[in-house]
């Protein structure tokens, strides 16, 4: 890099490659912050997917109270800390 003088001028094209430098550094910290993050809430068909359950299986499951849901219209939603804490819940453990 050169040195930075006060009185040095800055060209469009000096700018216009600070701009992009500026808009690919904003969009590669926004992808990196969504894929870091999980979702909070699965809808049925999200949660049947992510643990390959059929939906009667889902219905036994909340039928039987062993997971606790959100329902808002006609969706409903699943807190996946509760899953996880489903699944550790009722852990085996392995055997010899």
């Amino acid at each position: 890099m050169s040195t930075i003088n006060k009185n040095q001028l800055v060209t469009i094209g000096d700018l216009e490659e600070f701009k992009l430098e500026i808009i690919t550094a904003i969009n590669h910290l926004s992808n990196g912050a969504n894929a870091a993050k999980p979702k909070k809430w699965l809808k049925s068909a999200e949660l049947r997917k992510l643990i390959g359950i059929s939906p009667g299986k889902l219905q036994a499951i909340r039928d039987a109270g062993l997971l606790s849901f959100t329902k808002i219209g006609g969706n409903i939603y699943y807190d996946q800390d509760d899953v996880y804490k489903l699944f550790e819940e009722n852990k085996l453990p392995k055997k010899r």
